[in-house]
């Protein structure tokens, strides 16, 4: 396929709680700032109509949003729908007409991974494969063996390099500028190694809990929701060596290169926990071990970051909602001034959300006649996060072909094969209250480089 871009948008699971809050929000996005002026399909199995569809689309975006009124509108004219099952090759005739003339249609898969396959298959036998774009969800597989699985049935329909493996969390405009700070500063870049960083931290924490989310929460846990694929590419846009060229894979080859080297975890290198309460949501298994918090220690297994621990935790019912890194680096070989400094007291922290901060951990001397000193933090940029939504960036640039933001199949086996090996009920799970930390367990994981440097802000925001 040429790197023309796409010529229609197809988007199965078009009745469902995602295309609800992301994906109608995203279109009208799209159509409002960069005059998008497309075929937009619909398709689903829920016994409804266009004009339904279209009543969705509008109560989806006041709740989400806003309406902008002549995007809106524009949005209603190019909306399609294709009610129907989707084992059934009808549905995919009726797709294949409400095409018309398109040739290379992005199709969106917003379902469940178990449909994957029937759907990639339909698609191919109702002539809507040929030159054509699949978009599919995380969680891309549940450990190693069954991301191969998913990966050789779309492979069967769709090359490599037309398959958009989505983790929103890359097109947030924070994470992004997470690279760019790194490398567009000589001032960061050259401390970013095991000779000048004592260990690195990533909280993710959200002040909220599982809320209606029992069912497929108690299915995957903390460490499958977000740690296997939103902390790592945080760690690993954190750590990578900088990119070489210009082209799409060139961030993703030395992330992936990244992740190759990181080692696997062990039993001994995680904490799992679970907030008192969470097993009386509904629809949350009687006596369920699934975990709400996991922290993990790891290590990259490279010349620049040998030795260095980096420190993972994220977790639900926690004191705020807040995604921030923290870099510790190492303090002098010998304190001139003869004080006892704290060893975090030289630190770059990287807020995510709910805003954006790069700030950086200084010591200066107190006022007086004696050398001593305190220390302060030097916030150098702070803002709303009020960017582009990602799912409006990343659906924008998968029809384009863009696929730098997306992972590909060796960076999701990477990031599985570092969970694998304690994924299940292989470490015990510690209650903890909700409003704390999580359990103490984890105070105990970090040891000697913590303590946990514990984000604060004024107040709990869901992100």
């Amino acid at each position: 396929m040429t790197n023309a871009a796409s010529d229609a948008l197809v988007f199965f699971g078009a009745t469902g709680d995602l295309a609800y809050k992301q994906i109608f929000p995203a279109l009208q996005g799209l159509v409002r700032d960069e005059g998008f002026n497309l075929p937009i399909v619909g398709v689903a199995k829920a016994g409804w109509n266009l004009e339904q569809l279209k009543a969705r689309a509008k109560d989806s975006l006041e709740k989400h949003g806003g309406i902008d009124q002549a995007a809106f509108e524009k949005l209603l004219n190019l909306l399609c729908y294709v009610d129907g099952d989707y084992n059934d090759a009808n549905t995919f005739t009726q797709l294949r007409q409400q095409l018309g003339k398109a040739q290379r249609p992005l199709h969106y898969l917003a379902i469940p991974p178990s449909l994957f396959g029937t759907v990639a298959a339909n698609l191919a036998k109702g002539g809507c494969a040929a030159n054509a774009r699949v978009v599919v969800e995380k969680p891309f597989g549940r450990d190693l063996a069954s991301a191969q699985e998913l990966s050789r049935i779309l492979h069967e329909f769709f090359p490599e390099e037309n398959i958009f493996r989505i983790d929103h969390y890359l097109g947030k405009e924070p994470v992004q500028n997470i690279l760019y700070t790194r490398f567009a500063n000589p001032n960061f870049e050259p401390l970013f190694n095991r000779d000048h960083v004592r260990s690195i931290q990533i909280t993710m924490a959200e002040g909220f809990g599982v809320e209606d989310r029992g069912k497929f929460y108690d299915e995957v846990g903390a460490m499958r929701d977000v740690v296997q694929n939103h902390m790592l590419q945080v760690l690993a846009s954190l750590t990578m060596d900088p990119p070489t060229g210009e082209d799409h894979d060139a961030v993703r080859d030395r992330k992936a290169e990244l992740l190759k080297a990181v080692r696997p975890l062990a039993p001994d290198t995680v904490v799992r926990g679970q907030y008192e309460g969470y097993r009386s949501v509904p629809g949350v298994k009687p006596g369920s071990s699934v975990e709400t918090f996991v922290a993990v220690r790891l290590y990259v297994d490279s010349w620049r970051w040998a030795g260095v621990p980096i420190y993972i935790r994220a977790g639900k019912m926690l004191p705020v909602t807040c995604t921030e890194a923290t870099v510790e680096f190492k303090r002098p070989p010998q304190e001139t001034f003869g004080e006892h400094v704290p060893l975090n007291s030289a630190h770059m922290r990287i807020r995510i959300s709910p805003d954006v901060a790069i700030a950086v951990g200084v010591r200066v001397k107190i006022p007086g006649e004696r050398r001593v000193g305190r220390d302060v933090e030097l916030e150098m940029h702070r803002q709303a996060a009020d960017d582009m939504p990602p799912y409006e960036r990343l659906l924008g640039d998968a029809m384009r072909g863009n696929s730098e933001l997306f992972s590909r199949q060796d960076l999701v086996e990477a990031q599985w094969r570092i969970v694998d090996p304690i994924l299940g009920n292989v470490t015990p799970f510690y209650s903890y209250l909700p409003g704390t930390w999580g359990p103490e367990e984890a105070g105990q994981l970090i040891g000697n480089d913590g303590p946990w440097a514990d984000p604060v802000v004024e107040k709990a925001t869901k992100c």
